[in-house]
This record gives structure tokens, sequence and C-alpha cells, in this order.
């Protein structure tokens, strides 16, 4: 009996002795990690947290660390890319409202001044102011608006709509103005009644920026055309036109903020450079996409794919 509990103590010796070493060799890992993962926080290098342990518990606890740091360095960067871009935005905002009331001011200034200008001149002077100053209010609605979509204070309520019929309101609309500046129009809008998931008025505004777009900037070629089709599962809305187009290391970044580069499409409302992030922000609302493919002076073309409704009575 004497030799089994001496067995015993030695065989529980040994067991309190391999769990002791377990313990100090994991707190020394521990404290590896902690000194590590503190050099680099504190250093913002790109570093991973590399440690060798043998201790299969902590593998998944560093292979989640290593992703949040991953994470954490994504986020950074993004938020020091928006930051970057907000700036850019107000500095262009301060500017596109900078000079339309410089001029309205001279404009008035003249006004006041010349107390001999004759009427004619004087109402032709104020229609001129009134035309600047709306120029500044589209810019003003615009930035609210799109702040107020990215913000998601702006509801965009779906349903069902019948895109083949507000296909064709929007067109209507526009039949004017592509009439007097002399643009060919092709239009393909199926027989087939097509539905889709979304939102009436998101979608007008959308065509609207669209189409303005391929007038103001397809004017060399003369051409504004308009499809839609559809598979079974989505429905594409096309805007295209034969003008200059855009350079294709230009086409991915012409939905940002602000970017109005000079051969960017991007300028729709006066320049703005908002008309096509809104409208990005809006079918993405809608669970869309939208993509741009352009060949200069062959085909520019808008692309919005939404979600089709296959049968609705």
């Amino acid at each position: 009996m004497l030799i089994v509990l001496t067995l015993l103590v030695i065989a529980l010796s040994v067991v309190v002795g391999i769990q002791y070493s377990a313990y100090r060799a994991r707190s020394a890992t521990l404290g590896q990690i902690h000194d590590r993962l503190n050099e680099i926080i504190s250093g913002d290098t790109e570093d991973q947290l590399l440690v060798f342990t043998s201790d299969t518990a902590l593998v998944p606890i560093l292979v989640d660390i290593n992703h949040l740091l991953h994470r954490q360095r994504q986020d950074a960067a993004n938020f020091a890319k928006t930051e970057q871009s907000m700036r850019k935005m107000v500095a262009n905002i301060s500017h596109d409202l900078k000079t339309p009331l410089t001029v309205v001011l001279g404009y008035l200034e003249t006004i006041h001044l010349d107390k001999d200008m004759d009427e004619e001149e004087r109402k032709a002077l104020s229609s001129k102011v009134y035309a600047k100053a709306k120029e500044v209010l589209s810019l003003l609605r615009q930035f609210f608006d799109l702040a107020r979509i990215e913000s998601g204070d702006q509801a965009i309520p779906l349903s069902l709509i019948h895109m083949n019929d507000i296909c064709e309101r929007n067109l209507l609309n526009f039949y004017d103005t592509l009439t007097n500046q002399g643009f060919c129009v092709t239009i393909e809008i199926p027989d087939t009644p097509l539905f889709a998931w979304g939102n009436e008025e998101a979608m007008h505004r959308i065509l609207t920026n669209l189409i303005a777009n391929a007038i103001q900037h397809g004017a060399d070629g003369r051409v504004v055309g308009f499809t839609l089709r559809s598979d079974k599962e989505f429905l594409f809305l096309e805007v295209w036109d034969r003008g200059k187009g855009i350079d294709e290391r230009h086409q991915e970044r012409v939905f940002e903020r602000m970017y109005t580069l000079e051969d960017s499409r991007n300028k729709s409302y006066q320049g703005s450079g908002l008309g096509l992030t809104i409208t990005k922000r809006l079918v993405e609302a809608q669970g869309g996409t939208i993509r741009i493919d352009s060949k200069p002076y062959e085909k520019t073309v808008f692309t919005v794919q939404l979600h089709r409704v296959p049968f609705a009575k």
C-alpha cells in the first residue's frame, strides 16, 4: 500500500509539474503576444502578429487577432480616403459656389451703380442673376440630397414598378430637347411588360441624370440611345451615346464624389461632380448596380442592373 501511495504521489507531482510548466509556457507566450501587439499598434505598422507556439488553443486566437488588425487597417485606410474625398468635395463645392455668387454680386453691383441703365438691359441682367441663383440652389440641393442618401435619412421604399412605363415617360420628358438639338434617338423598349422591385421616384431621377448626361457629353456624336432588356433574373437599362467618351483609366472614378476631370463625364448639373454619385447611390439603394463601358466616338454606355420580378398580375 505504501508503494502504491508513493507512486500515486509521484504521478500527481509529475502531472502538477507538467501543468505548471505548461502554465509558465502559456504565460510567457501571452506576454510575448502582448508586447508584440503593443509594438504593432504603437508603431502603426503593417506587420502581422507572428508568434511561434505549440499551444493549439492559442493558434485560432492569433489568427483572429491578425484578422482584426487587417480589418482595422482597412477601416483606417477607408476613413482616410473618405476624409480626403470630403475635403476635396468641400473645396470644389466652395469653388463652384464662389464662382456664380461672384457673378451675381457683379451683376447686382452693375444694376445698383448704373442709374442710367435702360429697362431692357436691367431686365437682361436680372434674368442672369436669377439663372445664377438657380444654379447655386441646384448645387446645394444635390449636396444635401447626397448627404441624406448616404446617411440613410432619405427613405427609399421599394415596391413593384412597371419599368416600361417609367422609361417611356422619362424619355418623353426629353423629347423636345433631343429634337431641338438634332439628336438621332434609338429606343429599344420591349412590348412585353417588365417589372422590378424599385422606387419610382428614384428611377425617375436616375434616368433623368443619365439621359441628361448623355445629351451633355455625347453631343459630338449626335446620337443618344436607350435600351430596356432582361434575362430570367435581372433587368438592364442602358443609356448610351457616341460622343467623346472617357478614357478607360478614369471609368471607375466617374461615380466618385466631385470627380470632375476635364474629360470626365461626371459633370452633370453644371459640373458639380455629384450627378453620377447620386445616381449610383440611388441604384444601390434599390439593390442594383451601375457600370460604364466607353469607347470614344463608338459607344459610351451606362448600364443599370436591377432585380427583375418575372411575373406580376
